[in-house]
């Protein structure tokens, strides 16, 4: 089946008070994805943003951002009183997410809302707190515990609490007993509103796909309360830590500093935190995109301080058998592999052996370095995932002026683009007549926006994770245009493709 869908993170959404949330704004993006003939809507990771406000760089990879929680929405509960918000200023550019504004004052207004919440004593957050007891606990005791120790990484914490003696850990939840109670109360709020959100964009006929990162952050909850998961010394700092090695495009290579898995360790079980870890992204999203799918056949490891990824090593990832396991406990799932970036053939294969497709983006078909690129749509098997850019590239009209000059003329020539009708619409038009089954384009390349609305640029601080779309920048009369390409392209929700001839 053919379909199409737009990559929006929730963050970029135009509602008001300073971020994207799951209120009406995202409402109103479902019903605008429904009137232009779109099947699938593609969100960054929804957890928690720590320093550096990546959505890639956790404090837990269950739990969700509480910035989301849509404010009207608790007023409209009886959480809020709107004049204990709307007065606040959360920043001077409707076009940018101020995380620092955010970070500051927004959760004085949640522990207002969450303090009624609590003296309500509501029988659905009980049930929360009973079912999503397996993370939960430990991520309400580490955010509160960071509290307590003025946010500081829980590697500078003291030892009983940092490597999790049992009796630390139970005078903690005493002593920290309302804070505990805040943050559960803070997820309550997140995935009762995340549910509503899900189920109208279900009964729309709009999927949502999910981004799981491979990885976690080395500060989260995640590694804190599972240590014997990870490569970790007797102090709980990592050996060595993961990234990228030196290539084209960096030379020192990328650094990510992410604590690696002990996959030994992990075989031994049958790989169950990841299991458990799937599983929770498959209650929160339909399709799954699965971040650096390269990693679990081989996965670059750095000594632990260094400053660059140039002396680093490759080991060897679990392989299929980790998918086999996967599939053994939780039944066939959607995947999407993000098999971006060079790839061995050992990674093909297991690309093969999974059956997940794997992802295609035309704006690196073009590289003058390269020849013979798989990236062009007509070496495309049907069973991929077609961008134009992901959220780490730039936009359609930014990288039509800052890629190389011989690139940029191939594409014209290949892609017949011309500025007349937009190079945007010119390259989404090619994704979309490719015969890959899915085609996801970002909301600022239907904009038609430049570099100045790009998402992320890897490996730079600074300056990533702030766009936002304008109120009213979308609209019944760009849906009917991005309905009629899908109807020409055969990309319609429901659409029969067409049989062949003499079939």
């Amino acid at each position: 089946m053919r379909r199409s869908g737009i990559l929006m993170p929730i963050s970029s959404l135009p509602a008001p008070y300073g971020i994207g949330t799951m209120g009406a704004a995202a409402r109103e993006f479902v019903d605008f994805l429904a009137q232009a003939g779109q099947s699938c809507w593609q969100i960054l990771p929804v957890c928690p943003t720590s320093y550096g406000d990546s959505p890639y760089q956790s404090f837990s990879s269950y739990a969700g951002n509480p910035y989301f929680i849509d404010l009207d929405d608790l007023a409209e509960e009886g959480l809020l009183e709107k004049a204990e918000y709307e007065s606040i200023n959360w920043g001077d550019d409707p076009a940018a997410v101020d995380y620092g504004l955010l970070y500051v004052r927004r959760y004085p207004v949640l522990r207002l809302a969450c303090g009624r919440l609590l003296e309500k004593q509501d029988s659905g957050f009980a049930d929360f707190c009973a079912s999503q007891a397996q993370w939960l606990e430990d991520y309400a005791l580490f955010m509160a515990l960071k509290g307590k120790y003025g946010g500081v990484s829980w590697f500078q914490w003291p030892e009983e609490e940092r490597l999790r003696r049992p009796q630390a850990l139970e005078e903690s939840r005493r002593e920290l007993a309302d804070e505990v109670a805040f943050w559960k109360a803070v997820q309550y709020l997140f995935f009762r509103q995340w549910s509503r959100l899900k189920k109208y964009a279900n009964e729309q006929g709009i999927s949502i796909i999910g981004d799981l990162p491979i990885y976690v952050s080395a500060d989260s909850a995640d590694v804190w309360s599972n240590p014997d998961q990870f490569q970790l010394d007797e102090n709980g700092r990592p050996t060595e830590v993961a990234g990228c090695p030196p290539d084209g495009f960096s030379a020192d290579g990328q650094l990510w500093g992410n604590p690696l898995f002990d996959w030994e360790k992990m075989k031994e079980d049958g790989y169950q935190w990841w299991i458990r870890r799937i599983a929770a992204q498959f209650q929160v999203y339909d399709i799954l995109r699965i971040d650096h799918f390269r990693g679990f056949d081989e996965y670059y490891a750095i000594p632990y301080g260094d400053e660059t990824a140039r002396n680093g090593r490759w080991r060897p990832g679990p392989g299929v058998g980790f998918f086999r396991a996967v599939n053994q406990a939780l039944g066939e799932k959607e995947i999407i592999a993000e098999d971006l970036g060079f790839l061995t053939d050992t990674v093909r294969q297991l690309l093969k052996e999974t059956g997940y497709p794997g992802m295609k983006v035309l704006e690196f078909a073009f590289d003058s370095r390269d020849t013979g690129s798989d990236y062009l749509p007509h070496c495309y098997p049907r069973h991929c995932v077609v961008y134009a850019g992901t959220h780490d590239n730039d936009t359609i009209q930014g990288w039509m002026t800052s890629a190389p000059a011989k690139d940029v003329e191939y594409a014209k020539e290949y892609l017949r683009l011309t500025e007349e009708e937009g190079w945007h619409w010119g390259m989404m038009r090619s994704a979309w007549a490719s015969c890959a089954d899915l085609a996801v384009m970002q909301l600022q390349d239907v904009l038609g926006l430049g570099s100045e609305a790009r998402m992320n640029t890897p490996s730079t601080l600074g300056g990533n994770w702030k766009w936002r779309a304008l109120p009213g920048s979308y609209g019944p009369e760009l849906a009917q245009r991005l309905r009629h390409e899908m109807g020409v392209y055969q990309r319609l929700p429901g659409k029969k493709e067409p049989v062949p001839a003499g079939a």
